[in-house]
């Protein structure tokens, strides 16, 4: 099976730091893949090469067959990889229900001046995104008075609205009270699954890890040095020293 992501020999530092060092690296449909790894290891700057953020030195990436390397994030966008932030990028002076129609216009490139926005995308699909993660209620909330929970939820729920294959997000569950993290995970698994999304995510927390992900792969310094199911990478002794602390 052709893999959704696909990345041969990368490689970028930044002066003498190795923020990816030759990664080799395969992810296919249906998968739950958690990232894990101590602050600085490389996690996240290898999910802004992926999604055209920053340019590799050396290596190729390929989505779905096709060669990214070279392109835009807005052109990655557009070809199914969605993505979600570690702070929210929302458009806070826009309605819950706005910020989503927002994100749906401009994946149809119908965003424009001289029509409402309402009418530029399908109506339905906004409102069964909305009820997809639980924010139907607060539609007409703007998105600056959400708590961080739903903040997190609406992100993801943006990104949903560009109809992707794929959305990686950057640590969903951080900022969220311990006691919200399982139920916003929930929302978020159950609502990729219903839109038949592969999801890729990097976690701190190691029970949210344990529990949603299928797959786990752990960065130190710039490389994926363990890469399997969440049994066997999270009880990993290299693992439980050098990433989890234990």
């Amino acid at each position: 099976m052709q893999p959704l992501i696909k990345t041969t020999g990368i490689q970028l530092s930044f002066g003498g730091v190795i923020a990816a060092d030759n990664i080799d690296f395969e992810l296919h449909s249906g998968e739950r893949l958690a990232v894990i790894g101590q602050n600085g290891a490389g996690k996240t700057t290898f999910i802004n090469i992926c999604t055209g953020y920053l340019k590799p030195q050396a290596g190729k990436i390929y989505f779905d067959g096709t060669d990214i390397t070279a392109m835009t994030p807005r052109k990655i966008v557009r070809m199914g990889l969605g993505r979600s932030f570690q702070l929210p990028q929302l458009f806070t002076e826009h309605t819950v229900r706005e910020c989503i129609q927002i994100a749906a216009a401009r994946q149809n490139a119908r965003l424009t001046a001289f029509k409402p926005l309402a009418d530029t995308v399908d109506a339905h699909e906004v409102e069964s995104t909305l009820e997809l993660v639980g924010l139907r209620e607060d539609g007409d909330a703007l998105s600056s008075d959400l708590p961080e929970g739903k903040r997190k939820l609406l992100d993801v729920a943006m990104a949903l609205a560009l109809r992707p294959k794929l959305i990686i997000m950057d640590e969903p569950t951080s900022g969220v009270a311990s006691e919200d993290k399982h139920g916003l995970m929930q929302t978020v698994m159950n609502a990729l699954d219903e839109r038949k999304v592969t999801s890729w995510f990097v976690e701190h927390d190691v029970d949210i890890v344990a529990q949603y992900a299928t797959r786990v792969a752990a960065w130190i310094n710039g490389a994926i040095v363990a890469d399997g199911s969440p049994d066997e990478v999270l009880n990993d002794p290299r693992i439980k020293s050098e990433v989890l602390g234990n």
